[in-house]
């Protein structure tokens, strides 16, 4: 065969290959006799039709069409070899430029490739900073509020109450029933659907509605709602007073997080700062990448944003599922159909994500990053102990031993990805903070820290020599 290999602007390779006749003859023979084989050749057995015969029977056209079919299957990955092509997805034959001598031209999509460019040069303060005083108060408020006692009440909503109601929007991700939510005087970033939603109800009664408007940032963490104005109809349905419990130690054994009221606080403060630097870690994280990815190349094609968009259309449709609607009705209400969907908020997200994967993935090649054993099962034992707080029975798995294994190798590939991920990000981040050290190196030094704690351990455990020695009497 003779190959001759162009690069596409749409990062794909136009494959133009010319077919040896003898070659291409062979095929032909390969393709009579399995046209024979199907059909009924008066005078013949099955496949046993002399090749001429079959030509006079079933056309030049079918056993050439029938012999390009069996061409492509036995020598594609051939094809693709001798060019020296890294495929992203499979191929098509986009036309056969002539069949004497024979000559096809292939379309292929390329893999995903990354040029990280100078990534070490990249800079960006790390700032997190603990909470202050008044957010371990709130926390700890927000608790005293769960264990509260209520009872409900024939009056209009004030601050501290908890309400229930109904809340009804065009944008099918506010709509809830029986929502429950507790009247703040302070706003709070927990609070859903929008910092101060609930105080807006202040004055109402049950069964009394009110219409509230709201525009939804551009950073906002719901893709869908990002810059929106939205109109909400919230209609109250129950009015409840409170009435919260005393801070003692009686409250701290209450709430199983401690025996103490110091010990209670203790506990709220750790949660407190861990739940503020994931906050600060994700938006520091996306920034970062963000840093990294104006000095990248990155090249891909557009097969590969719509394998990606696939999974991301996938994830809405599952949480859609959760709140008992499908896609089709998903895109009535929105006034819009899956394709412009797809076009204006699917591919943006997928693109994102998409390039947000590839970086990592070669900042792991890059810097020969591995798992380690002890990481991996720290994150697959979390991630069981998760499914079972949930509720999950795993003894109870369809399929019984094989669902298990299945489930298993699952959970273990996606902790795998997940360790990993955590792995490449602190990477960056000891790039961007300037402490970077070189996976090797930073083994190495681990290791001897090991070591020198061993030795340590095994000195304090031996008698010193000047120390008399006690023997047994």
């Amino acid at each position: 065969m003779n190959i001759e290999k162009n690069y596409q602007e749409d990062h794909s390779a136009k494959l133009t290959v010319e077919v040896d006749e003898k070659q291409m003859g062979e095929y032909k023979k390969r393709a009579a006799r399995k046209i024979a084989s199907r059909g009924s050749i008066p005078g013949f057995r099955p496949g046993k039709a002399p090749y001429d015969i079959v030509v006079r029977t079933y056309g030049e056209a079918a056993i050439t069409e029938q012999a390009v079919d069996l061409f492509i299957d036995a020598e594609y990955s051939n094809i693709l070899k001798e060019a020296d092509v890294n495929p992203g997805a499979s191929g098509t034959l986009e036309n056969i430029e002539s069949m004497d001598p024979p000559k096809f031209i292939f379309s292929v999509p390329l893999a995903p490739t990354v040029d990280l460019g100078d990534y070490h040069a990249v800079r960006l303060p790390y700032e997190w900073h603990a909470p202050e005083q008044k957010d371990i108060d709130a926390a700890l408020e927000e608790l005293r509020q769960m264990y509260a006692a209520t009872e409900t009440v024939e009056r209009a909503i004030e601050i501290g109450d908890y309400v229930l109601v109904d809340v009804k929007s065009e944008a099918p991700e506010l709509n809830r029933t029986g929502f429950a939510t507790f009247v703040r005087a302070e706003e709070r970033d927990t609070e859903w659907p929008y910092n101060g939603f609930a105080k807006e109800l202040t004055g109402l009664q049950a069964g009394e509605s009110k219409i509230v408007k709201h525009t939804f940032p551009q950073d906002w963490e719901v893709e869908e709602l990002k810059g929106k104005d939205v109109e909400i109809e919230a209609t109250v349905k129950t009015v409840r007073g409170v009435t919260l419990p005393d801070l003692n130690d009686d409250f701290a054994k209450l709430t199983g997080a401690g025996e103490t009221l110091d010990a209670l606080v203790e506990a709220i403060k750790k949660d407190v700062e861990t739940r503020s630097q994931n906050e600060y870690d994700d938006k520091y994280f996306v920034d970062l990448i963000e840093k990294v990815k104006e000095g990248a190349t990155i090249k891909y094609h557009e097969h590969t944003i719509e394998h990606e968009g696939e999974h991301v259309l996938q994830d809405l449709a599952d949480r859609l599922a959760q709140q008992s609607m499908d896609l089709e009705t998903y895109f009535k209400v929105r006034n819009t159909t899956q394709a412009e969907f797809v076009e204006a908020e699917i591919k943006p997200v997928a693109r994102k994500r998409l390039e947000r994967g590839l970086l990592l993935d070669e900042i792991v090649r890059v810097e020969k990053i591995q798992i380690d054993d002890e990481s991996l099962g720290l994150e697959y034992n979390n991630a069981l102990n998760n499914l079972v707080m949930q509720g999950m029975d795993l003894s109870k798995l369809r399929g019984g031993r094989k669902g298990q294994k299945e489930l298993s190798q699952a959970i273990a590939m996606e902790s795998a990805s997940r360790v990993m991920t955590r792995k490449a990000l602190d990477m960056l981040k000891s790039i961007a903070t300037d402490n970077y050290k070189p996976v090797e190196e930073a083994n190495e030094e681990a290791a001897e820290t090991t070591e020198e704690v061993v030795v340590e351990g095994k000195e304090e455990a031996a008698p010193a020599n000047d120390e008399p020695q006690q023997t047994a009497e």
